[in-house]
């Protein structure tokens, strides 16, 4: 059997692929029916057609009613594997619930909700988005990407053994450039009950994710915390206002040990905690101008280190990006606000 060349497969795939998108317009949420689900013969039920055929020819030319008896039974066969497995999978709705934000190199979650209205459960239902990475992500960072490729072990699909009424399950995508993600196309493919006849359809999402750059750690990222280095006795970092120092507590089980007066503890004198009188006014600013790499990349790399270093200790701090005005940058602190930055950094041109 001759093999199409690549030159001449491409064009075709790619017009299915137009005709495929055509059908099913993007949205969050779907429901299969008869527009956009698909159904034609497994690899299995190929050799299952050719069975079909070579018994109908030799029924009819050696006569043989039995041969042609079984024909007619193997049709019949193949024409209730043909209802049940489209039935299977049509009437199946599918809504986009979440899409996480992710770093350059690691996998995006994508939960979904599926809801099935029929009496009968579907089973053996699989799950899975394209292989390969959408190509029409941020420009800038082609020079990363032999640094961040995955295995394909990180786009497992998910197979269902049985749904009913409704479930939620969670589908990686794998990422390779910072900015925005298209989602590639969900398939949704069965070959319930028999494996003769393979139905399968596809999804199309308008929501689109976001990735932020792989934090590159930088020597000098000490100027950024105010440190008490005397006191920390791993010479690690500590948060606020060290000039305002007030009091020392005893040390309360639950309390941040950022706050702990290490020097204290050093000399054996037990575990205080350190107070401060008016921490507003020490926050840090994470400054693009002021990162040390020479390429647009790596300084937002820099900043996506400070901000998720910032964000762990619960320092307050402000991120300045060259693309928006010194009085738009806003105070926060926590995880919540590092992971609004981080989408800062993946919106930045």
């Amino acid at each position: 059997m001759k093999i199409l060349p690549r030159n001449l497969t491409q064009p075709l795939t790619a017009a299915l692929a137009r005709w495929f998108a055509k059908r099913a317009p993007k949205s969050d949420s779907a429901t299969l029916n008869l527009r956009n689900v698909y159904i034609f013969f497994s690899r299995e039920g190929m050799l299952f057609a050719l069975l079909l055929v070579i018994t109908f020819i030799a029924g009819i030319n050696y006569g043989n009613n039995l041969v042609l008896g079984l024909c007619f039974y193997l049709v019949s066969v193949w024409l209730i594997s043909f209802h049940v497995t489209f039935a299977h999978i049509s009437g199946l709705q599918v809504r986009l619930l979440e899409v996480t934000l992710a770093e350059v190199g690691e996998p995006i979650w994508v939960t979904l909700q599926l809801r099935s209205e029929s009496r009968q459960p579907r089973r053996q239902l699989a799950f899975s988005f394209e292989q390969g990475v959408d190509k029409t992500l941020s420009q800038h960072t082609k020079h990363r990407q032999d640094d961040s490729k995955l295995s394909d072990n990180d786009n497992r699909p998910v197979l269902l053994p049985r749904l009913q009424e409704e479930q939620v399950i969670r589908l990686s995508v794998p990422t390779n450039h910072r900015g925005q993600l298209e989602l590639p196309r969900l398939q949704i493919k069965t070959v319930y009950p028999l494996g003769i006849m393979r139905a399968w359809s596809y999804v199309y999402f308008a929501r689109t994710a976001w990735v932020y750059p792989k934090p590159e750690s930088f020597e000098w990222q000490a100027q950024y915390l105010a440190a008490s280095t005397e006191d920390l006795p791993t010479g690690g970092q500590y948060t606020q206002g060290q000039d305002d120092f007030e009091r020392l507590d005893n040390y309360i089980e639950g309390e941040s040990l950022a706050r702990v007066s290490w020097a204290h503890v050093a000399r054996g004198q037990g575990m205080f905690t350190k107070h401060f009188a008016d921490p507003v006014g020490h926050e840090q600013t994470l400054d693009y101008a002021d990162m040390p790499a020479a390429h647009h990349e790596q300084k937002l790399a820099q900043l996506a280190y400070g901000v998720r270093t910032l964000g762990q200790l619960g320092v307050p701090f402000q991120m300045q990006l060259p693309n928006e005005a010194q009085s738009a940058a806003t105070i926060g602190q926590g995880e919540t606000f590092a992971q609004a930055c981080l989408l800062r950094l993946a919106k930045t041109p």
